[in-house]
């Protein structure tokens, strides 16, 4: 098919932008360009109406960023569930991923409402987790995506929610279950900084794929690129520990 093209969304990247995550946003637009597909791109900031996209992306915050997106992000909510019946591909990094659930509970603070994309729940741990990931999924190929987790929320999957992956190296989303990150239907979350897409360029084609799928209502086999630099700095850190 040709003349293709995507609409990617950011939502609050001047307050959700922790450790490089903008990154994905980089590697997603990037190896659309490469391979011809035109993409509509689209910075959601405070006051912003979210409006139908293909694809939206979320990164991490603080809690104090993590307070000021819940309460814009909570009044837009019923919009984005739609987008997600309607096949909408997210993708939420750490505060993100967080905001994705049914809320977040901090230790001396109120609780901050998520917005339901997933049956997800997470509260602030004792601990941090810090270093290296690897997790195993069972949907892509190569199976491995690594990352580096910073973070002290616990995370809980409850519902038709199932896990990104199982956890190899590093903590996860609780330091206990061996999950890491989630998915429901075209939704995902996870604790991989890093930025993750750049050195996982089979997840951002998994949802470069499902985005067109979304758009246009079949498959499309996108065409392959050469990710040889990419596929090095994955393999690089498979299995390390920090």
């Amino acid at each position: 098919m040709d003349n293709l093209k995507i609409s990617i969304a950011h939502l609050y990247p001047d307050l959700l932008n922790l450790y490089g995550d903008r990154g994905n946003v980089i590697t997603l637009i990037k190896r659309c360009e490469w391979r011809g597909i035109r993409v509509e791109f689209t910075d959601i900031k405070s006051g912003d109406k979210i409006g139908a996209h293909d694809l939206f992306f979320m990164g991490g915050g603080q809690d104090k960023q993590q307070e000021e997106v819940q309460e814009e992000l909570f009044s837009q909510k019923k919009e984005l569930l739609a987008q997600r019946d309607d096949g909408a591909v997210f993708l939420g990094i750490c505060g993100g991923f967080q905001l994705f659930g049914h809320y977040y509970q901090p230790h001396d603070k109120n609780k901050l409402e998520g917005i339901s994309l997933m049956d997800a729940y997470t509260i602030a741990g004792e601990k941090r987790f810090i270093g290296n990931v690897t997790a195993v999924t069972d949907f892509l190929e190569p199976k491995t995506l690594v990352g580096f987790e910073n973070h002290s929320g616990l995370t809980y999957l409850e519902g038709e929610t199932k896990p990104l992956a199982t956890v190899r190296v590093g903590n996860g989303n609780n330091g206990t279950d061996g999950f890491e990150g989630a998915r429901y239907k075209n939704v995902f979350g996870t604790y991989l900084h890093g930025s993750l897409l750049p050195k996982n360029p089979h997840f951002a084609d998994y949802l470069i794929n499902l985005a067109l799928e979304k758009r246009y209502g079949e498959n499309i086999n996108i065409s392959p690129l050469d990710d040889k630099i990419e596929f090095d700095a994955h393999t690089s850190v498979i299995d390390k520990n920090y």
